[in-house]
């Protein structure tokens, strides 16, 4: 097969922590190798999913290991939660591992491996304790909304096995006197007993700034029992808190996080990968995937896979050979104003010289004449006498 060396690596990462589905595509690949006698490029393949086979047969030691550190009772389907005295709402949310996407969110390089480091302490546990040292026990996690936080947070539960507690902490928020601050205290007594990642999302709907003037002396009693209480769990657990707003927290919350985790908003780079994740099953150009990623500056991960849902609905109901990419953008630009930057909106409405000059002069776009023409379903005479309009503008103006 040619560029059989090229498959091959794409394989061997892609083994490295496969899905099911990666598995299995992997396996036809080999199968069908195998069938077309390309025996030694089967076996090559075969290796690579031994290797990975073996490797996933060891993790769950090393996690087992690292769950052992978890004092508690074990988490079961029909374990009760704690609930609100005066409105009966359960307290919390459990979430098991098997209910977890095992796929990791996408970030960019240095996050991913910051990331990596966290889990990576718990797997290797028995070092660490060899050193008379311990793995990160709490985590905050900030950024913009709809960047991935909640999503990584589950997933580093799945990756260590256990389930999350989850708890949006708005919902603790009761209006009985003294009630709010008894729900705290119940929710980590449950979540101390048992062995969980305790996840504490819209933390900053109670842990604010103590000296607001804006608040009753009530929510001052409750961050100070928010406090205690993540004090109380510190050698118990593993405790991850979400904002959306750092800036709202006391400082004494920050102190009480070992680890301070800020997911920025995807790059382009990141904005193309994340594009092409959410992409299946349909099979886009690599030209689409750039214009998205471009279009999207400044967009979070949401918002991107929000893009590209609109983009697979255009390619199921067109009624024509060609997408048209560019109406598809301005769909999406018009139904959801408010999440595209309007540098990129006013491009994408402006006149065809001007859209086709940016595509061409953009540093990480940077297409071609040849590129253009494919996306808007122009001939290149026709985008080089609009190119040529643009730059005439420009020089008279």
């Amino acid at each position: 097969m040619e560029h059989f060396s090229i498959i091959q690596a794409l394989c061997r990462s892609a083994m490295a922590d496969p899905s099911p589905a990666v598995r299995k595509q992997v396996e036809r690949l080999r199968d069908a190798l195998a069938k077309g006698g390309e025996d030694k490029q089967a076996s090559s393949l075969a290796g690579i999913l031994a290797t990975s086979q073996r490797a996933t047969e060891v993790a769950p030691s090393r996690i087992e290991r690292s769950k052992a550190q978890f004092a508690g009772e074990t988490l079961g389907p029909n374990t009760p939660v704690p609930v609100d005295r005066e409105t009966a709402a359960a307290l919390a949310e459990i979430i098991f591992p098997a209910q977890i996407q095992g796929r990791p969110p996408l970030f960019n390089p240095i996050v991913t491996q910051a990331v990596a480091t966290i889990v990576d302490e718990w797997a290797h546990f028995e070092a660490l304790s060899e050193l008379e040292i311990a793995p990160a026990k709490t985590c905050l996690i900030y950024g913009a909304p709809g960047t991935g936080k909640t999503r990584l947070a589950q997933w580093m539960a799945h990756k260590l096995d256990l389930p999350v507690v989850l708890v949006r902490l708005d919902g603790l928020v009761s209006s009985f006197l003294g009630t709010t601050a008894r729900n705290i205290g119940n929710l980590f007594t449950f979540a101390n007993r048992y062995r969980c990642v305790l996840l504490l999302d819209e933390f900053d709907a109670i842990a604010k700034v103590r000296d607001d003037p804006q608040e009753v002396g009530e929510i001052k009693r409750v961050v100070n029992a928010l406090l205690q209480n993540l004090d109380s769990r510190r050698d118990v657990g593993f405790t991850i808190g979400i904002t959306n707003h750092p800036k709202l927290l006391d400082p004494a919350v920050w102190r009480r996080f070992e680890v301070q985790l800020e997911i920025p908003r995807p790059d382009f780079a990141m904005r193309k990968a994340i594009a092409t994740q959410f992409m299946p099953p349909i099979e886009a150009p690599d030209s689409h995937l750039q214009l998205i990623a471009w279009f999207t500056e400044g967009a979070t991960g949401a918002e991107i896979e929000s893009l590209v849902r609109t983009y697979k609905k255009a390619m199921a109901v067109r009624t024509t050979e060609r997408l048209d990419l560019l109406n598809t953008l301005r769909q999406f630009a018009t139904l959801n104003a408010a999440r595209v930057q309007s540098e990129r909106r006013a491009l994408l409405f402006s006149e065809p010289s001007r859209l086709f000059r940016a595509m061409r002069d953009d540093a990480e776009l940077g297409f071609s004449m040849t590129d253009i023409a494919e996306i808007t379903g122009k001939d290149k005479s026709t985008v080089s006498r609009q190119l040529g309009k643009a730059v005439k503008a420009e020089e008279e103006s």
